[in-house]
């Protein structure tokens, strides 16, 4: 373990915590912004200035952007995870709750797997996989059986709901091809002008999808209340830059399937602030459906939380037999 790694112990927890809360609450900060920016204008503030703020303080550091083809990756990427991943579920959220949206997102590792048809041997080759693939889409049937049929909702026809949900949908594998783009097409600037480029370029193309929807001609900045400034301000600072900054950090000195887990803890910490800040409520079936895709999901990823190396291995069998000797009756000679 390197140095640095160990004088920056102490940030991991913060990490943590950062996205397991931040992103959790960020679900709840959009239905507050949506209060008064229209979906995709909501999402073109927040990735835009978000952007600007951290590519002004990378070139004051020195640090360039003047790469057309790095541009061109991380736009690809800044469009696939945020404006496609991201965006949609503030378009989403106008029909569901935050609650709702981040239950349906959990599902997303269910996606990636689905989708990575070059690891498709790996997977399969883990019992454990396909067996929690089929737990939690029956979960997340469930889930969706009790929100629809839920009596919370009747200012919003079945039919947009059951689009809104589709959409989130769309949202989960938008977010995994970007993932897995940027994976294969890596861009040789440095993480935090790679994530500048991105919020930039999907700030951006969040704006002109607002203007072919027309939303900004019913979009009046006088009009938008407090409560929405407040949640597009949380969605800049917290949401698209500590939080990001957070997983991304994570990333590089922490396994990414310990990193992914903010994905199972995000809809908790939804659910739980939207009861406490919005009274928003969850029923019982929805609730059901919620525990089976968190199983699920535990599932196809048990294997990588608790694979060891030989040397782990080798160190707790000698760790067990030494326990065994030191427990072992003493015998008079």
């Amino acid at each position: 373990m390197s140095t640095t790694h160990t004088k920056n112990n102490w940030l991991i927890p913060i990490a943590f915590t950062n996205i397991y809360v931040i992103w959790g609450i960020t679900f709840l900060a959009i239905s507050f912004g949506l209060k008064g920016f229209p979906p995709f204008i909501l999402s073109g503030f927040r990735f835009l200035i978000a952007g600007i703020l951290m590519l002004g303080y990378l070139l004051t550091k020195g640090e360039k952007a003047n790469s057309l083809i790095n541009w061109k990756k991380n736009g690809i990427t800044g469009i696939l995870i945020l404006t496609g991943g991201t965006g949609l579920v503030a378009w989403g959220e106008q029909y569901i709750t935050a609650s709702e949206a981040a239950i349906t997102i959990a599902t997303g590792p269910f996606w990636f797997i689905a989708i990575d048809k070059k690891n498709w041997k790996y997977y399969l080759s883990d019992k454990f996989i396909p067996i929690g693939l089929i737990i939690g889409f029956i979960g997340l049937i469930l889930f969706l059986k009790g929100s629809v049929n839920s009596n919370t909702h009747h200012v919003v026809s079945g039919s947009l709901r059951v689009t809104a949900f589709i959409v989130l949908a769309i949202s989960s594998i938008a977010w995994v091809l970007g993932s897995l783009y940027s994976k294969k097409n890596p861009s040789s600037h440095s993480t935090l002008m790679n994530i500048a480029q991105q919020l930039i370029i999907a700030g951006v193309t969040s704006f002109i999808i607002a203007f072919f929807r027309n939303e900004w001609n019913t979009f009046s900045i006088i009009a938008i209340p407090i409560s929405a400034w407040l949640g597009v301000l949380f969605l800049i600072f917290f949401g698209s830059i500590i939080a990001y900054l957070s997983y991304i950090w994570l990333l590089s000195v922490k396994p990414a399937a310990l990193v992914s887990t903010h994905t199972y803890i995000n809809p908790i910490v939804t659910v739980i602030a939207g009861w406490i800040i919005a009274n928003q409520t969850i029923n019982g079936n929805q609730l059901y459906g919620l525990s089976v895709i968190l199983i699920g999901v535990l599932l196809t990823n048990i294997t990588k939380y608790f694979k060891l190396s030989k040397r782990s291995k080798v160190k707790i069998r000698r760790a067990v037999r030494l326990v065994k000797r030191n427990n072992r009756p003493y015998q008079p000679v």
